[in-house]
């Protein structure tokens, strides 16, 4: 009975671009997915009946092995740098080569999915996995297609990971055993040396980052969004760590997505079919909806058991901190289907600000949202990247530099014409340190930052009394509903406040030594958004 199970769903869908003389699998549903995971020893299943898997030597994304085909198409296109590193056309055709040979004898799981819950700018995908749990991670994470389209469907991009192929670095051209590469001219993303299955998702948005405002002029951005009672679309941009996934899975509010959304004349509509949330130290009591989503068809990566038992012990860091789950986001009880909403009321930008001197929330006027914008503050949080062990001070262009393949200011000006369009409010949050640095001060308390932000959503905050930040100059509310007083000004938090004029100096003088390099681009009225040293 076992076996027909597992070798009753072989497609009769199109087949991939890959022969092999295995088995191939196509768009199984995820208790088959999980009973291949668990013959295979992919995975464990826990005690709420999730699948938890390991992501190997890479428990993060490995940004300098990421490239992009640099051919006709990109050449004058993509932002080459750092962050876009190029790669040879003749190389990328002989490592698709190399691949393919690699998979020739492996069983191989094939699913067709989408991008892109608007259906006017919908990715049609096909993903090729050599593992059962990498395969239910798309399933979880891009939009399933019902059964009747996939009679029809052709994809537009296609996605092979090859988790245990190495890539030669002198013969390749990579930089190391593992890389990731996308190809736009012939729309593929080649994945190898790598099992952490985040760089599956991120290369998606890199493509649809590229596909959507240089062709669409659909402002693509790294955020999550939910939706009030009253039909009010509120906007969270954030890097990784800052608590985009969190904040968005409000019980008050459905849930448009947490990481990956669009937005057009008259819309904001989810990439993604999934969330994928940070999990370390997560209890029921603290995050509820993310808790409770942790259940049969989820997955959790890197995380361990409390010994004895098949619990899962979030608070155990043994392998990374950068634990997560991946699951539907039908999930989350409160979710919208389809996940598209309005023009949004509010936008919030997140900082994990390490240094302790970012107010826990301030409203930003029209040049100050511009410059926070294109500037893009956090800290990098433990675990997110490999190599990245504690808080590091960094700027992400539009909150996502690191999946932005073109220029920054591409998407900033996208971003300004809308929010002038809309008058819409935005507001900076700090969900990073007060009372002092990393390690003086403590964590923002989640409880405050979900009041301050509730506030702002509710409008309560209109009556509030404001005093305007002397460094940074956006407005600062006095009083907040649910929120002591003396949180509000992180000046006051400080045993010594000449300490946090110091420290609040210094950052300023970061950010005004980060915006040089776009200071040739920027119109007056955004560097009027500058702090003042």
């Amino acid at each position: 009975m076992q076996d027909l199970v597992l070798t009753s769903s072989i497609s009769s869908y199109p087949q991939p671009d890959v022969d092999t003389r295995g088995k191939v699998f196509t768009n199984l549903t995820p208790a088959e997915l999980v009973e291949h995971a668990l013959s295979r020893r992919e995975a464990f299943l826990t005690s709420t009946g999730a699948l938890m898997a390991d992501t190997g030597k890479f428990t993060g994304r490995s940004p300098l092995d990421r490239f992009i085909v640099l051919d006709e198409k990109t050449k004058d296109s993509v932002w080459w740098g750092e962050i876009n590193i190029p790669f040879e056309e003749e190389k990328f055709d002989n490592l698709l080569e190399k691949v393919k040979n690699h998979l020739s004898t492996k069983d191989l799981f094939v699913r067709y999915a989408r991008a892109g819950a608007d259906p006017e700018y919908q990715l049609n995908l096909k993903v090729i996995n050599t593992l059962a749990w990498h395969n239910l991670f798309c399933y979880n994470m891009f939009l399933r297609p019902e059964k009747e389209d996939l009679k029809t469907f052709k994809s537009d991009f296609t996605v092979i990971c090859a988790p245990d192929f190495q890539a030669d670095p002198g013969q390749d051209g990579t930089k190391n055993p593992n890389f990731a590469i996308l190809n736009l001219s012939k729309r593929m993303i080649l994945i190898g040396g790598t099992a952490y299955a985040g760089e599956m998702k991120k290369g998606i948005f890199s493509v649809l980052n590229f596909i959507l405002p240089h062709e669409k002029n659909v402002l693509s951005m790294h955020c999550s969004a939910n939706l009030g009672k009253d039909g009010d679309t509120a906007i969270f941009f954030g890097l990784s760590g800052t608590g985009k996934t969190t904040l968005s899975a409000d019980p008050k509010r459905q849930l448009i997505g947490d990481d990956e959304h669009g937005w057009t004349e008259d819309t904001v509509f989810n990439f993604e079919g999934g969330c994928y949330a940070k999990v370390i130290d997560l209890t029921r009591k603290k995050e509820p909806e993310i808790f409770d989503a942790i259940k049969f068809g989820a997955i959790v990566e890197n995380t361990r058991f409390i010994p004895g038992t098949r619990e899962v012990d979030y608070t155990n860091k043994s392998i990374t901190e950068n634990t997560r789950t991946a699951y539907p986001i039908h999930f989350i009880p409160n979710s919208l289907n389809p996940s598209i909403a309005g023009i949004p009321r509010n936008i919030f930008f997140l900082t994990a600000d390490a240094f302790g001197v970012i107010p826990p929330i301030s409203k930003l006027n029209s040049s100050q949202a511009m410059y926070h914008f294109i500037s893009g503050y956090t800290a990098k949080v433990a675990g997110t990247e490999m190599g990245v062990t504690e808080p590091k001070l960094t700027f992400s262009a539009c909150f996502g530099a690191a999946f932005l393949p073109l220029h920054p200011t591409e998407y900033a000006k996208l971003f300004g014409a809308k929010m002038e369009k809309h008058e819409v409010n935005v507001w900076l949050i700090n969900t990073g340190w007060t009372g002092g640095p990393y390690g003086i001060g403590s964590r923002m308390k989640l409880s405050h930052t979900r009041a301050m932000i509730t506030a702002a959503l509710e409008g309560s905050l209109e009556f509030a009394p404001f005093k305007k930040d002397p460094i940074f100059g956006f407005m600062v509310p006095e009083l907040c509903p649910n929120v002591p007083f003396e949180v509000l000004n992180p000046r006051n938090t400080w045993e010594n406040p000449e300490e946090y004029d110091k420290t609040a100096q210094n950052l300023a003088k970061a950010f005004i030594k980060n915006f040089e390099k776009f200071k040739d681009f920027a119109e007056d009225d955004i560097l009027k958004g500058a702090p003042v040293v």
